[in-house]
């Protein structure tokens, strides 16, 4: 299987020589031009724009194609045509990764809301957009619903999705199926058969992986809590999703995640076969099948492939991530996660070098992987944050990606490059490793997302991903990368990291270089031929385009199908794209795409003020100076709540001499920029009462005299 970059471990999903350069359809092999297939037409303006819009207090910027050299005159029209605000572009030039001369026009200041404003430069205008505060409500539910659609073993009703995507349940063993409930392994693997029915589709075929499928559930599961640690998760909530389970006391996004955990620990060995608790590295058919086809006409036979372990590392990982975000709604369902991930980590331990070949990519992608050190440190950090138990907190720390460099690579994480969700981690659940070793943790995390905000500082189009990072699945990349970055903002109270986060939705949602937005049903303009074999109207009018929240792969300038070839030679690397079914290299959708896409809806849907910064509140401090010697010295900080209603959320801000220095800090995070300190809330004191306090320790280093602050803010605004 051919790789999309030599930097990067992150091989396609799919064979290039899928279907011998043909695609199948109905069965028959068809030259990609009987598909109609046509290139990403002409975007309808040179003002690109988020065509969904924007939050009322997040960044609206917008690029502009033109060869203009000097700043352009833009003005923000509302609905009726009045112009509400006005100003100049800024010059970028020549933008590498589009090919194109572009201009920025930045209109954040304009906080009003309203639907239908248009963006006007230079005798064009940008597509209509909104500003207001609900805009990703809908993607929110809409994007996690791409996960029941892709539900295998079960019907999909059109109660919850509509009559267009009803379907009836696939591969349960009803004819032609062979079914998923008693499946063989592959010639020489086993001889058995394994219950493996449920699940999620993985992409536009029906394979089922592990290695994929486990850091999908891990992102819609740390999703919920991400927004349980902010106070957040109530709209990720029971009932709050179209799932058949939604009133059964179970947030619904973890009833989801709960389908596709399910089929993952039924994927493990059984403890009396060779490579007991072991996961099989993935299931599909025996042969590419053809398009279109929806599930419950597969007649291909379904096989096991060998365990790898990879895979088991992945169930390990969520199945512990599993045991602790469950537990305080089923603790018996996270006893039986906890036991299936504990007998993963020691089947891998055993097995540390079981690898899934590149070249087992016949009916279903291989998804190879030949180093797993990086599996094994974050399956080990999932574990000690969920047990706290010694030997997973040793795992952790002997591990070489402890404290490398480059556990945030350049092109960000991914189902091949994990690493850095152990550092994710580490760096937001509580544990009980040093604090000099959390917060070396969570400056990493900071420092990738500095990394990714430079990078979008110095393209036209504000990607995080460097000029030769748009290979299979680059979309998916841009949304990971805004995790990072959100997380970051989490840990610091920068609001900055928000900003950033917000415009990589931008440039899925089209601000970008095609000024296409990649998610189907938002935007004017918006992907609707991905691949897929039910979701595949452009071959049969009978069937559906896919669903609204569906995101397409996006530009892959290594070319990697025969539409893409024929239509996309010659292209700038953020333009190699084609919204054709049969483009499957550029166009397929697939659940780790979409998984870190309802991660950052959920998160830009939730409700700030000034951009991200909690509210301001009345305050006074106490800082006490406990123990002080020639080099050091330890204090308390005590913040007081004398406003009228609760803080939920603080910072806390002071300055300190020149001299003066944190070293650690406990029941807060504390970071130091220079003289200016800042410390953000632990989980459990976030919230303070009217008239209730909140205390942190801090100890540090100093030169010469060592001063008590003179100056305190909270959230912004300075204490008594």
């Amino acid at each position: 299987m051919p790789r999309t970059t030599p930097a990067l471990r992150r091989p396609p999903r799919l064979s290039t020589a899928l279907l011998a350069g043909t695609l199948l359809l109905g069965g028959l092999a068809t030259a990609p031009a009987a598909l109609g297939a046509t290139a990403s037409p002409a975007a309808t303006t040179a003002v690109r724009v988020n065509q969904v819009g924007y939050l009322p207090d997040g960044p609206k910027r917008a690029t502009v194609v033109t060869t203009a050299a000097g700043p352009l005159a833009w003005q923000l029209r509302n609905a009726s045509g009045t112009v509400v605000a006005s100003g100049s572009t800024v010059p970028y030039g020549a933008d590498a990764p589009s090919g194109q001369a572009v201009q920025v026009a930045d209109f954040s200041s304009y906080r009003s809301t309203g639907a239908g404003y248009v963006l006007a430069v230079d005798g064009g205008g940008s597509v209509p957009f909104d500003i207001r505060a609900d805009l990703y409500d809908t993607l929110r539910s809409d994007s996690m619903a791409f996960f029941h659609h892709q539900r295998s073993g079960i019907s999909i009703d059109a109660s919850l999705v509509g009559s267009a995507y009803a379907r009836p349940a696939g591969h349960l063993g009803v004819a032609p199926n062979k079914g998923d409930t008693s499946v063989p392994c592959q010639a020489t693997v086993c001889d058995y058969t394994q219950d493996v029915r449920g699940g999620w589709y993985d992409a536009g075929d029906h394979g089922k992986y592990v290695v994929n499928g486990g850091i999908s559930t891990w992102l819609v599961v740390n999703s919920f809590e991400r927004a349980k640690r902010a106070g957040k998760d109530a709209a990720l909530g029971d009932s709050t999703l179209r799932v058949p389970e939604r009133g059964n006391g179970l947030p619904d996004v973890l009833d989801e995640a709960r389908w596709e955990l399910d089929f993952l620990m039924r994927m493990q060995v059984p403890e009396d076969k060779q490579y007991g608790g072991m996961a099989f590295h993935k299931m599909h058919d025996a042969a590419w099948t053809g398009m279109p086809m929806r599930p419950e006409q597969d007649a291909q036979p379904r096989e096991l492939h060998r365990p790898s372990t990879a895979a088991t590392l992945n169930l390990a990982a969520a199945a512990a991530q599993c045991a602790r975000v469950f537990r305080p709604y089923d603790a018996a369902y996270a006893d039986r996660c906890l036991s299936s991930a504990r007998r993963a980590w020691t089947a891998a331990r055993a097995n540390p070098a079981l690898y899934a070949p590149d070249s087992d990519g016949t009916g279903g992608g291989a998804y190879g992987d030949a180093q797993v050190t990086d599996e094994f440190y974050w399956a080990a950090a999932e574990l000690y944050a969920t047990t706290g138990e010694v030997a997973y907190r040793d795992a952790v720390t002997s591990s070489s990606w402890h404290t490398s460099a480059t556990a945030f690579t350049p092109y960000g994480f991914g189902w091949a490059d994990t690493a850095a969700l152990g550092r994710l981690v580490l760096a937001t659940v509580p544990n009980g490793l040093p604090a000099t070793d959390v917060a070396r943790v969570r400056a990493s995390v900071t420092a990738a997302a500095d990394g990714y905000l430079s990078r979008m500082t110095a393209q036209g189009y504000a990607v995080p991903v460097p000029a030769d990072g748009y290979f299979w699945g680059s979309n998916g990349e841009v949304a990971n990368d805004a995790v990072v970055m959100a997380v970051a903002g989490e840990l610091t109270g920068d609001a900055r990291y928000r900003t950033g986060a917000l415009e990589t939705m931008d440039y899925l949602l089209g601000r970008n270089a095609l000024g296409l937005s990649y998610v189907t049903g938002y935007g004017e303009k918006s992907s609707q031929n991905q691949h897929h074999r039910f979701w595949a109207h452009q071959l049969d009018s009978s069937l559906p385009h896919p669903p609204a929240g569906s995101l397409a792969g996006g530009p892959n300038s290594a070319l990697q199908d025969p539409v893409a070839e024929e239509k996309l030679t010659g292209c700038a690397p953020a333009a190699c794209y084609v919204d054709d079914i049969g483009s499957y290299s550029t166009n397929e959708v697939a659940v780790n795409w979409n998984a870190p896409l309802a991660w950052l809806a959920a998160y830009a849907a939730e409700r700030t003020s000034g951009g991200g910064e909690p509210p301001t509140a009345a305050c006074a401090v106490t800082y006490a100076v406990s123990n002080v010697w020639s080099t050091g010295f330890t204090a308390t900080v005590t913040v007081r709540n004398t406003g009228a209603t609760a803080v939920d959320g603080w910072q806390l801000t002071w300055p300190y001499s020149s001299g003066q220095r944190v070293t650690s800090a406990w029941n807060a995070t504390v970071t130091q920029d220079g003289t200016a300190v800042s410390a953000r809330n632990a989980d459990w004191n976030r919230t303070i009462a009217p008239g209730a306090t909140a205390s942190f320790g801090v100890q540090g280093t100093h030169s010469g005299a060592n001063p008590s602050p003179a100056a305190f803010a909270l959230n912004g605004k300075a204490c008594d």
